[in-house]
């Protein structure tokens, strides 16, 4: 399992050597990139400049505390906030350059179906796109209260919450980025779960690489084309280990063998 977490993350890496082999598709995916951590930015610093006074509205029972205890729970709990919106942010800013930029990724995720010598013939539509990323957001949200709650158990709640925020939400972002070459290929529902579901410690190495690199400064720009480039790897790598599913039925199950023909039947000759 440990080395399976190991290549998911390495899977990332791949996609950015495709830096020098499509530099242009891949500087192309800075531009949505930018735009969307500049509007996750503007909704990021208020929270960060508002912290204290939400400390103070989330915890009045503590106004009477002594110090250090009083300054010591408001900073946990502002600590608390903090992940939670971080493991929040990472979801909705793939959800935003996804949609924002789903013309660049379209060309990048291909340029790499075509290095890999396939090309799947089915389109993923705008539409598509927006309802994975509003589907992306609900799940973060989720994530995020979780993480809230988990945040606030006593002694370990911050490290728990950290730890389980990057795990969920790494998986969440792998997920949506492997969607494009899934779609193409008809895989919706059961099939791709069944599909994420048997390289699930990969799934969620690459993911948590993902998110990781997301919260360093300016990653999420950087990291965003390989990480469209690697989520097209990634798929494939999965597909290849995997029993082919059938999209139309869902089951993971080989098709049945063809009906055997009865022997053929000999009529008796005529009598004379």
């Amino acid at each position: 399992m440990i080395r399976e977490f190991v290549v998911g993350a390495a899977t990332l890496l791949r996609g950015f050597r495709m830096w020098t082999t499509h530099t242009r598709l891949m500087a192309l995916g800075l531009i949505p990139a930018f735009i969307a951590w500049l509007l996750l930015l503007a909704a990021l610093v208020p929270l960060v400049l508002w912290l204290v006074p939400i400390t103070e509205w989330m915890t009045p029972f503590a106004d009477g505390w002594s110090m250090p205890w009083q300054g010591l729970m408001r900073f946990g709990v502002g600590a608390v906030v903090v992940i939670a919106g971080l493991a929040l942010s990472a979801a909705v800013f793939t959800a935003l350059t996804l949609t924002i930029g789903d013309p660049f990724y379209q060309r990048i995720w291909r340029g790499v179906e075509r290095s890999l010598g396939e090309e799947p013939t089915g389109e993923t539509g705008f539409w598509t796109t927006l309802g994975e990323g509003v589907r992306l957001v609900v799940l973060g949200i989720l994530v995020a209260l979780l993480t809230l709650v988990i945040g606030f158990l006593p002694i370990l709640g911050g490290i728990a919450a950290s730890v389980i925020g990057v795990l969920l939400n790494g998986r969440l972002l792998a997920r949506e980025l492997t969607g494009r070459a899934f779609d193409a290929r008809g895989l919706h529902g059961y099939s791709r779960s069944a599909v994420l579901r048997a390289g699930r410690a990969r799934v969620i190495g690459f993911g948590v690489a993902t998110q990781l690199l997301f919260l360093i400064p300016f990653g999420a720009i950087v990291t965003m084309p390989a990480a469209v480039a690697g989520s097209t790897l990634l798929a494939h790598d999965l597909l290849r280990r995997t029993a082919p599913v059938s999209p139309g039925t869902g089951s993971s199950q080989p098709a049945p063998p063809p009906p055997v023909a009865p022997p053929p039947t000999t009529t008796p000759p005529p009598h004379a």
